[in-house]
């Protein structure tokens, strides 16, 4: 069951352990920011940006991956980076299948993103939105077949979906299994409603089952089944025809999927199903993920295709919703993700064998996704993933603003430290004293 978990846990550092503001306090919300100017660094205080060529990434790549793979023990992995507009650098490494000898090929292999899947899912809601066929803030219940659980004076909406404040309790079960048929969407959803543990809007919480939810929501107001509209709407404008939500995949695609793996030292476990499609069902291969990527970075566009109002990204990679004031948050879907000063936005993605993750540099053009198809030893495999993130950013990114001056003596610090000490349980799994344990 601890494995099942994985799906929605790649998470920003800030977000995964966080003091709770009191029950009665609601998450504060800012403003999209103004884009600031970089500060120029003092003399001598940061490292100067390697030139971001193609050249110089590819040869950076290339210096990095094979020897981080083999001591990772991860058979393969896949990155891409585009830049103002176009791919820079899209390159697989290791094996799509060992046995099979066949490498890892960024625009043919298929691998699984997990809960980056959800910003599709985010985007076909955010255009419904934009039709005025669905509200961030309806009650849930105006949309749905059946019924959920209601807070007096507090409907749950479509905002407390994405940005993971509705107050479930996370449920994994049977969340993946191999090698299974189609799921029904409204069978699972209906068939478990996960307890509400707290009033929406309150705490933050990761919600596979909520984002589920929204991806159903999106299937009866469109009156399209959710794998067409996603289709139809985003992939196919986007010349994504190497990415479906389809679960076992089309013919077309089934051959091109990377295997995954557990362990290096074991077989391959198979196609994995997410019983809960819209919150990670997606496969694709890097290069569709870099066309993705760049229409985001675009304002919504690519092409002659435009997936979003301009005005809607903006409100997607802003009005960022906080547990803490200084703590990253996270907009309408998209997680913050600033590295080194440089303003980011994204989201991570864990299957059992796959985890990955994608981070857009606003003021930069820049976006990253990277993705590996075993957790490794000693699940290394989600290091490297984290560890490409962040030593581009200090490659390419590096942090010019000034030395911030310390605002804390050394006595509180430790108070603080002290203050911190101690046994975390993450809101999404915990069942307040006041409330029954049912269906535990």
């Amino acid at each position: 069951m601890a494995a099942l978990l994985a799906l929605g846990m790649a998470l920003p550092a800030a977000a995964r352990t966080v003091p709770l503001p009191a029950a009665s306090q609601p998450l504060s919300v800012a403003p999209a920011a103004p884009a600031q100017p970089t500060p120029p660094a003092a003399a001598g205080s940061s490292p100067a940006a390697h030139p971001m060529t193609a050249t110089d990434v590819q040869a950076w790549l290339d210096g990095l991956m094979p020897s981080a793979l083999k001591m990772a023990q991860v058979p393969g992995a896949v990155v891409v980076i585009v830049k103002d507009g176009r791919p820079l650098v899209q390159q697989g490494y290791g094996w799509a299948d060992r046995d099979r000898r066949t490498p890892v090929d960024a625009q043919r292999t298929l691998f699984r993103p997990g809960s980056i899947s959800k910003l599709f899912t985010w985007t076909a809601v955010m255009q419904l939105v934009e039709q005025g066929k669905l509200d961030l803030d309806a009650d849930l219940n105006r949309y749905l077949d059946f019924k959920l659980p209601e807070h007096p004076g507090k409907p749950l909406t479509l905002r407390h979906v994405l940005t993971h404040t509705t107050g479930f309790e996370e449920t994994a079960r049977n969340l993946i299994t191999y090698d299974a048929g189609t799921p029904d969407l409204a069978q699972v959803l209906k068939s478990y409603v996960p307890p509400s543990l707290y009033p929406p809007g309150e705490r933050p919480g990761y919600s596979n089952y909520a984002t589920a939810l929204a991806g159903y929501i999106v299937q009866r107001v469109s009156g399209m089944p959710f794998d067409d509209y996603i289709e139809q709407r985003i992939l196919w404008p986007l010349g994504m025809r190497h990415a479906s939500f389809r679960q076992p995949l089309p013919p077309a695609l089934a051959p091109l999927m990377s295997q995954g793996w557990e362990s290096q030292d074991e077989p391959p476990k198979g196609f994995e199903i997410v019983s809960m499609a819209p919150a990670g069902s997606l496969s694709a291969t890097g290069e569709d993920m870099g066309r993705f990527m760049t229409a985001f970075l675009q304002q919504g566009r690519l092409g002659n295709a435009q997936l979003l109002k301009p005005e809607t990204v903006a409100q997607m990679h802003g009005q960022i919703t906080r547990p803490m004031p200084d703590l990253m948050g996270i907009g309408l879907g998209f997680y913050q993700h600033d590295l080194n000063g440089h303003r980011g936005v994204g989201h991570g993605g864990d299957t059992v064998l796959f985890h990955s993750d994608l981070a857009l540099f606003l003021d930069d053009g820049v976006g990253l996704f990277v993705s590996v198809n075993s957790p490794g030893k000693g699940e290394q495999g989600k290091w490297l993933r984290d560890r490409v993130m962040e030593s581009f950013a200090d490659r390419y990114l590096p942090d010019t603003r000034p030395p911030t001056p310390r605002s804390v003596d050394d006595a509180t610090a430790k108070a603080h430290g002290q203050a911190l000490a101690g046994y975390w349980q993450s809101t999404a799994g915990r069942t307040p004293p006041s409330s029954p344990c049912w269906r535990c």
